[in-house]
């Protein structure tokens, strides 16, 4: 029993066995980390919305986020192009390669968490301010924000050690990690909540995820049969920092981006001057969270998957790879999105008693649930794409249906709705209509583009050729 416990708890070779096994070992406990990492998010919203400071305290948490997410998502990015390098480098056995990898992944964290601790403080103010955040949520957002970015090193160093764990098979390490700091949170959350407020939520998660990113740090250095961590590993090396950066910066460009896009629509949202819709917005998109967990979790997955494969020159396996995944996925979906619709109002109640902000929260979650379905495509697809070192198609496909279509569209919606004489409630569903025509948009620009194949060209094709020859040889 111990043997076998132990044994979950190891990097996993995903290039070895059946590819739909392999991708459920995986993805399942990563959907379970995924659900405690969202949990940080929610469980600031729930204290916060239930103390005595009441959703005007719940609408400032809310604001910061778009903000929060600008200032993270370079970064994020970054550590997505560490994980599908880990995996390459996993999948071929070339250990040092790994060290290396791993070791330039530790200081370009320690120098990102140096800058955003000096920046993020100073421009939090202009940035709140851009988005129209109302008065009576001002204070409260730039307290968040600035505590947040003063501790930030532990959010960093959490998603680049998880994002390496992930590379070599292990979800289940962060995962145990994770649930154990996810129970600190909530234990600090109620400790600080009554006198510090919404600032005493930020404090609270910054100190779970320091413990968090400690524990991956030394479960990682515990790693000794798969490689050594040396001194000279941190020292920058070019070689391995470019490809980090090369598969990892459209990811981050493509956050970044997102995350302007939803800084204007929180703009829109702000400038209803409704401080009941902000929270709305605040609860459907935590909510949304639990709800987009499976399609994340299994494309994180088939990104790991692609590259471990590729890295080990098994390429039959991806086509067959892909197309279970996509199954698992789609019937994930399937099946919890109407649970998520069937127990929403439970899930809303958490945040609010007030059964006016409940019934608006709900009506927002059934025009989005034909969404979670369509992302479970695009995920998956998206996730192979990536893992076969083209990070640049799935970046373009969500800048066009983010900024190009979803922006404009809710704008113009809103405008439409408005000049048409609508009442505010409709004119606000249609801040949320726009997100849902672009998630089906991006799906079916995600179907084309991945059967087109031009993804294929960057490692696939070039590794097919070199069979090829060696096989004549």
């Amino acid at each position: 029993m111990l043997a076998r416990l132990k044994e979950m708890f190891t990097p996993r070779d995903m290039s070895q066995g059946t590819p739909w096994k392999r991708i459920a070992e995986f993805a399942f406990p990563m959907l379970i980390g995924n659900f405690a990492q969202q949990l940080y998010n929610t469980v600031d919203a729930v204290v916060i919305g239930n103390s005595r400071w009441g959703y005007n305290a719940l609408g400032a948490v809310g604001n910061a986020m778009p903000v929060l997410n600008l200032l993270l998502a370079l970064f994020v990015g970054i550590s997505t192009g560490a994980g599908i390098l880990v995996a390459q480098y996993f999948g071929a056995r070339n250990s040092d390669a790994l060290s290396k990898t791993i070791g330039n992944c530790i200081t370009v964290t320690a120098a990102a968490s140096a800058v955003i601790m000096i920046v993020g403080p100073l421009i939090t103010g202009p940035l709140l301010r851009a988005v129209g955040t109302l008065p009576s949520m001002y204070e409260g957002c730039r307290d968040y924000l600035n505590i947040f970015f003063i501790g930030i090193a532990g959010f960093f160093y959490y998603n680049i050690l998880a994002g390496i764990l992930r590379g070599l098979g292990d979800s289940l390490s962060a995962l145990g990690f994770l649930l154990l700091t996810s129970a600190l949170n909530v234990a600090l959350d109620l400790a600080f909540v009554d006198k510090m407020g919404v600032a005493g939520v930020a404090l609270a998660t910054v100190l779970a995820q320091c413990v968090s990113a400690v524990l991956c740090l030394l479960k990682l250095l515990s790693l000794k049969k798969l490689f050594r961590l040396k001194k000279s590993d941190l020292r920058i090396d070019r070689h391995y920092l470019k490809w980090i950066v090369k598969l990892g910066i459209p990811s981050g460009l493509n956050q970044a981006l997102f995350s302007c896009a939803m800084m204007v629509v929180q703009r829109l949202i702000n400038g209803f001057g409704d401080e009941m819709f902000i929270a709305c917005n605040v609860m459907v998109m935590r909510v949304d969270g639990y709800a987009m967990l499976p399609n994340f979790s299994f494309g994180q997955a088939m990104s790991t998957y692609a590259g471990q494969n590729l890295g080990a020159r098994k390429l039959d396996r991806l086509g067959t790879g892909t197309r279970q995944g996509l199954i698992m996925s789609l019937v994930t979906a399937l099946v919890l999105t109407p649970l998520v619709l069937l127990f929403g109002p439970s899930l809303m109640r958490l945040f609010t008693p007030e059964k006016a902000l409940i019934s608006l929260s709900m009506g927002m979650m059934y025009i989005l649930a034909t969404g979670y379905v369509a992302m479970a495509v695009t995920q998956v697809l998206a996730g192979v794409m990536r893992g076969a070192g083209d990070t640049m198609t799935p970046m373009w496909i969500t800048l066009g249906t983010t900024i190009g279509l979803r922006l404009p569209l809710a704008y113009g919606l809103v405008a439409l709705t408005r000049g048409m004489g609508a009442a505010t409630v409709t004119q606000q569903r249609m801040v949320f209509v726009s997100l849902l025509i672009s998630w089906l948009v991006g799906m079916l620009i995600t179907i084309v583009l991945y059967k087109r194949g031009v993804w294929r060209k960057k490692q696939v094709e070039p590794l097919e050729r070199e069979l090829k020859e060696k096989a004549r040889a």
